[in-house]
């Protein structure tokens, strides 16, 4: 387990569980300066004061946690999309989302707050993990680094999730447990995500994918490379069990990138999102349980990213 290091604040977060100030937006908290918050040593919480970041649209809150993590030697900031006016968040889901500062530039407070006030999905809750400048070493395959060494942190990075920020969040929240969890990220973080839940499938019941670093591979183009045999993520699956609570939103772009690798008129992008998408049918999965978005002109950018995730988010949690 990690130390979590509290850094004393004198006004409580929005949904805080034992006093619900969502519910009294007029409740005078800083003539309470003896609030118990040192109760919650997990994690160093901003709220909102001259050097916090904390801000409501609406049907949503936002608020920031930073993580003083043992296994990465970092201090991880999280942000947290909470719903309002829940007065049970055991009954929500909840969404971990890798290169949670991306989430900043799409605008996704105002993209959840939307779906979410037009009812056009369930309330959930969001955390956006944003990366560190390892990112590189702490996002891949955990249990193989890439041909040049990369993502060799990634097994400290899935300890991160499971033992400092999971635990972190339910006790900030006075949250045990949830509805479910589910896991999404972007190009090498959407890969990290995969990983993650194809190897904890207990764990979770959905992964989101956009323009996932699929690519990810043990030998060089130069070495023997081999699609079958060296593209890590696929021989995890082809090795794996069938978990048919699982369902997969798979994203990519016409436009991601340019390289054909076996020149057969795809991008290598394409190609190895439908590779995957092949290994887990013939691991059993159906059409029931896989969403594939090519978007036409799409890129492996944030504007991409911020138009494909509104679809990711009604096919997962959409009102039906």
């Amino acid at each position: 387990m990690g130390n979590f290091r509290a850094r004393e604040i004198r006004k409580p977060r929005r949904g805080f569980p034992n006093f619900p100030i969502s519910q009294f937006p007029n409740f005078p908290i800083s003539q309470f300066p003896n609030f118990p918050i040192s109760q919650f040593p997990n994690c160093i919480t901003f709220a909102a004061m001259a050097d916090t970041k904390h801000s409501v649209v609406s049907s949503i809150t936002v608020e920031q946690l930073t993580i003083s993590s043992e296994y990465l030697q970092r201090e991880v900031m999280v942000d947290i999309y909470l719903p309002l006016s829940v007065s049970r968040p055991e009954q929500l889901s909840l969404l971990l989302i890798n290169d949670g500062q991306d989430l900043l530039k799409m605008c996704f407070d105002e993209m959840l707050n939307n779906l979410i006030s037009t009812e056009s999905i369930e309330p959930l809750i969001c955390i956006g993990i944003h990366c560190g400048h390892e990112r590189k070493m702490e996002y891949g395959t955990a249990y193989s680094a890439d041909y040049k060494g990369r993502g060799a942190k990634a097994g400290l990075y899935t300890k991160f999730i499971f033992d400092e920020l999971l635990p972190c969040i339910r006790k900030t929240y006075h949250t045990p447990s949830f509805k479910d969890k589910s896991f999404a990220g972007f190009s090498l973080g959407g890969l990290s995500a995969m990983d993650i839940v194809w190897n904890h499938a207990s764990e979770f019941n959905k992964i989101g994918i956009f323009s996932g670093s699929l690519w990810w591979r043990r030998k060089g183009y130069d070495d023997g490379y081999d699609d079958e045999q060296d593209r890590l993520m696929h021989v995890q699956i082809r090795k794996g069990n069938f978990h048919p609570w699982l369902r997969f939103f798979v994203e990519c772009g016409t436009e991601d990138e340019t390289a054909d690798r076996n020149q057969n008129g795809v991008i290598d992008s394409i190609d190895d999102a439908l590779d995957l998408i092949v290994e887990l049918k013939a691991k059993g999965y159906t059409d029931e349980h896989i969403h594939y978005l090519e978007m036409e002109g799409g890129r492996h950018d944030v504007p991409t990213w911020g138009k494909a995730f509104p679809e990711f988010l009604k096919w997962g949690w959409g009102r039906r």
